[in-house]
């Protein structure tokens, strides 16, 4: 499957629309950027059901000082709207593999559980 150009205007309609993306933050000048572009596209014939898109930090300057990207290329694994994963730097293809692998065993409702019980805890940490 060929990779997706995500821009403020997808975004949305991507991350929601799909179980899992991974979202590939790079830019046109960034030499290991484009040493992990292959990777990422084999990475993308392998997984079919993961939808792999990229973000060119150049064009979409909003978007990616949203997530607080400060070093490309930065990859992020969404499942489920929630991001999983965020690690800048590039990565080798098994590495990938085993990211992508461990994210699509997690069991989505135990997550969405310990996200709620930490946001309890600082909500009531907040009030003391």
């Amino acid at each position: 499957m060929a990779t997706v150009e995500l821009t403020q205007d997808n975004f949305e309609q991507v991350v929601n629309g799909n179980d899992m993306v991974v979202v590939d933050f790079w830019a046109p000048w960034c030499g290991p950027c484009r040493g992990f572009a292959p990777i990422f596209e084999a990475a993308s014939e392998k997984h079919p059901n993961v939808v792999f898109a990229k973000i060119n930090t150049d064009a979409e300057q909003a978007l990616a000082g949203s997530f607080g990207i400060r070093s490309i290329p930065t990859l992020m694994v969404f499942r489920e709207q929630i991001i999983l994963f965020s690690q800048p730097g590039a990565m080798p293809a098994a590495t990938l593999d085993s990211v992508l692998e461990q994210a699509g065993a997690l069991d989505m409702d135990d997550v969405r559980r310990r996200i709620a019980e930490e946001e309890a805890q600082q909500a009531q940490q907040a009030q003391q």
